[in-house]
């Protein structure tokens, strides 16, 4: 495989709290659940398999998280399509005024018909991620709640 021909997702977003709460909204599933996961089996932790139920779809994703530093960064494996293994990382970098710029970026995949799909969707879904993590963290507003309940299989 050519990794000059290979496709990577990146998002980013400045979200106006510090470092230590944004980690929390996404290390602790009790916070992620309002705004991204509808339930976690356990914290996102070093090594740690977790498991996240979503609330528009009726399946499990299992999440084996790989390296955690608090308040910096985040680690994980989870499925793709087709058996692929993706590796996701989130970078927390705090800035002057307290903000934090979290940065994301998940891969790879061959850059071919099934590869374009991916990279539109999953850049689609991190950003989701980001503006529904930003929403929750400053306004306490969950922006995902309803959102895709139009996907729902009838």
């Amino acid at each position: 495989m050519d990794t000059n021909n290979l496709l990577e997702v990146k998002a980013a977003l400045q979200i106006g709290r510090p470092a230590h709460d944004v980690f929390e909204a996404i290390a602790d599933p009790d916070q992620m659940s309002n705004y991204f996961i509808s339930k976690g089996s356990a914290r996102m932790e070093t090594g740690v398999t977790v498991t996240w139920r979503f609330p528009e779809f009726d399946f499990e994703a299992p999440v084996r998280v790989g390296t955690v530093i608090p308040d910096k960064y985040i680690s994980f494996y989870w499925d793709g399509e087709n058996s692929t293994t993706l590796f996701v990382q989130i970078h927390l970098d705090e800035t002057p005024d307290a903000s934090t710029v979290v940065r994301i970026t998940e891969g790879t995949m061959e850059n071919n018909e099934a590869g374009l799909q991916w990279l539109v969707g999953n850049t689609e879904g991190w950003a989701n991620f980001l503006a529904c993590l930003k929403a929750w963290l400053e306004y306490g507003i969950n922006l995902r709640k309803g959102a895709f309940d139009f996907m729902k299989q009838a």
